[in-house]
């Protein structure tokens, strides 16, 4: 048990795993959406657009979540905006943004003598490295979000699975459009300290896609989905703790290892039963 409980002596461990616990949970319950939906590079491409709203905090001296929430929420407004009534197709326009802001935010990192040191654990994350304001940043804004998609739950499930429907029953479907995708900005906030922008879709899509071929039902797959996310977070710190390996890497290995076995081994619908 000494595996187990030596990490445990140490806050910084404590912080990481609380910090993974609620990213996971977040991240693969939003997820679920952004698989069904087919949103897989929305997420991926606002990820990196946040670059440039951290940067501009880390010189202006605010906190780096403040510049990163601003960016991600005007990023996926912008988003929205020009794929409005066709003006542009949805992959377009996030490869426009997404180019845009990624450069600029590079652009930016140029003028910072200090940017390999200070902002490097943005990019790839710093799990280890979770403050307890971090922490307290990533409750918050995780509670929002999961707020938000238990009291729009219905209308998610029907914009996402039948829009026509949406439609017809006359929803706000352009305004559930909008808040999805600001929850989506949110998400990626949250889960920056943890696995950096490089990693950030597996957080999204790998979770829920393994959750996807256990369960067809939405409730079922968000909470398996939470399980996995949770999980991986938790094995992870771990991980990192007694292989010294980067702590967001060996997240993302564990959940993408849980998709890998599931895929093969999956009651009925895994790789080796089908064969069989």
């Amino acid at each position: 048990m000494d595996w187990f409980l030596e990490p445990l002596q140490f806050n910084f461990i404590v912080r990481a795993l609380a910090a993974a616990i609620i990213v996971g949970v977040i991240c693969s319950v939003l997820g679920t959406y952004v698989v069904l939906r087919g949103m897989a590079f929305f997420g991926d491409a606002l990820a990196h657009t946040i670059l440039p709203g951290v940067v501009v905090a880390y010189l202006l001296g605010l906190p780096l979540a403040i510049g990163a929430l601003i960016t991600g929420i005007l990023a996926a407004l912008g988003i929205g905006a020009l794929t409005e009534r066709g003006a542009l197709k949805e992959d377009t326009a996030i490869g426009v943004v997404f180019a845009g802001m990624f450069a600029l935010g590079i652009a930016l990192l140029s003028m910072s003598s200090r940017y390999t040191v200070d902002l490097a654990h943005f990019l790839f994350g710093n799990l280890l490295g979770v403050s307890q304001t971090d922490l307290l940043w990533t409750l918050g804004l995780g509670a929002l979000v999961l707020i938000t998609i238990f009291l729009f739950y219905k209308e998610f499930l029907l914009i996402s699975f039948d829009p026509m429907l949406a439609t017809t029953l006359r929803l706000p479907t352009t305004f559930l459009r909008y808040l999805l995708l600001v929850l989506i900005a949110i998400t990626i906030v949250t889960a920056l300290q943890v696995v950096g922008i490089a990693l950030m879709l597996a957080m999204f899509v790998t979770p829920a896609a393994t959750a996807s071929l256990l369960t067809r039902r939405l409730p079922t797959m968000m909470a398996v989905s939470a399980f996995i996310g949770a999980f991986s977070g938790v094995v992870g710190v771990y991980a990192s703790f007694h292989l010294n390996v980067a702590s967001g890497a060996a997240v993302v290995l564990i959940a993408t290892l849980i998709f890998l076995l599931v895929f093969l081994l999956a009651p009925g619908s895994g790789l080796a039963w089908r064969r069989a």
